[in-house]
């Protein structure tokens, strides 16, 4: 018997022994083993794929004063600690050995004086306390998608929220025998006061790539200890381009054009920009609206999610613009809120849910009533603007058939988009893929929200909407999305949306609705049922075919005067957005794929060609060829 498996004897109970045991992995053990010594819990659960196990997790959330009961059955609330409400950028960092660089856009700290820091915080943190190991599937199991997790946590509602989130993977990990090739997750909240984290200055995200391991400390907050969420898409982005194949901030989605057809889709958003209300769109089915995996299959781009659950921003979710989601927020079903306002009736209250919200009730800063403020004399909010929910797709009513198909969707179409107040027009094709990438993807700005740690309305580079998560240099990602086309027959249109332009008063342009319009449309052109017009920037949208979408989809006349406003190219701003991201490539990406600058000067000389002809501000009709 190997050391590991004695050590877990002594440990576990004969049932929870037998039970990791019974998956013949032995790297698995040692995984565990170690965790068990480190971490000295009072008692280990380990988890199968039972509705037992999963229901424990539930209940003993609410016994640890993790969660609690709402007044809907299937409703609970968790909340974090007041400053454990976002991503911690600053103290995610990636584990390198000596001679590695990633360059300087990423984090990343020596690897034995990391591994030795977040150990010694490790150290003895479950003493009285129960571990949690889990097993789960990151995309469908017994597929060419698959990788199999296990994630260990002393967070009741971790394991919780996994469940909700990923499929089982219990049974995935006997089939899996004893390969090596899986992903671990260790989490500790650590010393709690008043059910949350106490020690947030020793909270830590350290990611080991070598051994596709994360360690993550003294948190709560999903984005830092929901394992396979954020913290496996690194690991995954690495492990993608070593073996071919795309991991993505991306939603996928079926968009239902004419006479039954549904054409699927991909997009990349940063938080907050319209992503998971995009995937929802009235009329469409969601496969997920966060993190896809996209691999080449007989000549076609597919896709999966590698989730079967969504972790989503609530702020603005309302019956009128989120219909899907709000009738499951409001009705009997697995949801988990998270950092939401919490009435005397148990009722959950958030910031842009349609009606007017109680003056007190509990929410993440304790008991709270309208005015309070925090020690820094910040007015506290009702509900977080990061609070959040968690539930389960199928649970959904337009939940796409291709959820669990172990071949994943074939994609038509890629879709890049983010908070941009004066540049980009509501929705344009690229005039190729190497544009698409490039110009639509590389090229990716956005406003900062609350969902990261920091000042919010901050213009910020984010290429596809996935540089806080990449984990291999710049260069190589970008070159990466480049090949990934080459043996594919016809590659999907790759599009550029934008929900926040600004006219010259300030006021958004697009009503919340017309997000379904631009997304038809691109479907049209993705199957060549219209034609569009060329600018310098890419290819823009026929008024007469925007009219009928809005006629035949919202009910709602589309003026010539609105359509002249959203779709004139603005010249000077979009030379002034490829001065600002290429300076960010020449200053911090020494990597960079000649084809980027080579792509950028063949815009910029477009640009200006068209700015010598027209003007700075280009109207659309200008450019419809007679």
């Amino acid at each position: 018997m190997s050391d590991a498996k004695k050590l877990l004897k002594e440990k576990l109970t004969a049932e929870h022994y037998k039970r990791i045991i019974a998956l013949n992995n032995p790297k698995m053990h040692d995984f565990v083993a170690d965790a068990v010594q480190l971490c000295n819990p009072s008692s280990v659960f380990v988890c199968t794929d039972s509705p037992d196990d999963i229901a424990y997790f539930r209940r003993l959330a609410i016994e640890a004063g993790e969660e609690r009961p709402l007044n809907i059955k299937g409703h609970t609330c968790h909340f974090d600690g007041y400053y454990d409400q976002a991503r911690d950028k600053a103290r995610t960092k990636y584990l390198l050995p000596p001679g590695s660089d990633l360059g300087e856009s990423l984090n990343s700290i020596e690897k034995t004086a990391g591994i030795e820091e977040v150990r010694s915080f490790f150290k003895d943190i479950m003493t009285g306390r129960q571990m949690l190991i889990c097993f789960w599937c990151l995309g469908p199991p017994d597929s060419d998608f698959t990788i199999p997790c296990i994630q260990i946590t002393d967070s009741p509602y971790v394991a919780h929220s996994e469940s909700i989130l990923y499929r089982p993977g219990y049974e995935q990990f006997k089939k899996f025998g004893s390969s090596p090739d899986f992903f671990r997750f260790i989490h500790s909240e650590g010393e709690l006061e008043n059910a949350v984290s106490k020690n947030i200055e020793k909270r830590r995200v350290y990611i080991d790539l070598e051994e596709n391991l994360v360690y993550s400390v003294n948190t709560q907050y999903g984005g830092n200890t929901i394992g396979l969420k954020k913290l496996s898409l690194r690991l995954a982005i690495q492990k993608g381009s070593a073996e071919g194949w795309l991991a993505e901030h991306m939603f996928v989605m079926g968009v239902h054009g004419p006479a039954g057809r549904v054409t699927y889709f991909a997009g990349a958003f940063p938080s907050a920009c319209g992503k998971t209300s995009t995937s929802m769109l009235p009329g469409q089915t969601i496969v997920g609206d966060d993190i896809a995996y996209l691999r080449r299959k007989q000549g076609q781009m597919r896709c999966v999610n590698v989730e079967k659950g969504i972790f989503g921003i609530i702020r603005d979710v309302n019956a009128e613009d989120d219909p899907i989601i709000y009738q499951a927020l409001t009705n009997p079903c697995e949801v988990i809120f998270s950092n939401v306002l919490v009435d005397s009736n148990n009722k959950p209250h958030w910031l842009g849910m349609g009606s007017e919200l109680p003056t007190e009730g509990t929410n993440h800063s304790g008991q709270w009533q309208k005015g309070k403020t925090d020690a820094k004399s910040n007015e506290i909010t009702p509900s977080h603007k990061n609070a959040r929910y968690c539930l389960n797709i199928p649970d959904l009513d337009n939940c796409d058939p291709l959820l669990d198909d172990p071949e994943g969707a074939p994609l038509g179409g890629i879709v890049y988009g983010g908070r941009d107040s004066d540049t980009w027009v509501p929705v344009e094709q690229a005039f190729n893929w190497t544009e698409g990438i490039i110009i639509k993807g590389a090229a990716l700005e956005s406003e900062t929200t609350s969902a990261t740690l920091g000042q919010e309305g901050v213009r910020t580079f984010n290429l596809m909407s996935n540089l806080d998560f990449l984990s291999i240099p710049l260069g190589r990602y970008i070159q990466n999305n480049l090949d990934f086309a080459k043996g594919i027959d016809n590659p999907p249109l790759i599009f550029s949306v934008n929900y926040f332009l600004r006219g010259k008063d300030g006021e958004y342009l697009n009503g919340m609705a017309d997000k379904k319009v631009w997304i038809l449309w691109a479907e049209l052109r993705a199957d060549g049922d219209v034609d569009a017009i060329k600018t310098p920037t890419g290819l823009i949208p026929k008024y007469e075919d925007l009219a009928k979408l809005f006629k035949d989809h919202l009910n709602a006349e589309y003026s010539q005067a609105d359509y002249v406003q959203q779709f004139t190219i603005r010249i000077p701003e979009n030379l002034a957005k490829l001065d600002r991201v290429e300076k960010i490539y020449k200053d911090k990406v020494p990597d960079t794929p000649q084809i980027l600058y080579d792509t950028f000067a063949e815009a910029r000389k477009r640009l200006k060609t068209a700015q010598d002809k027209h003007g700075d501000y280009i109207l659309p009709f200008d450019l419809i060829t007679k």
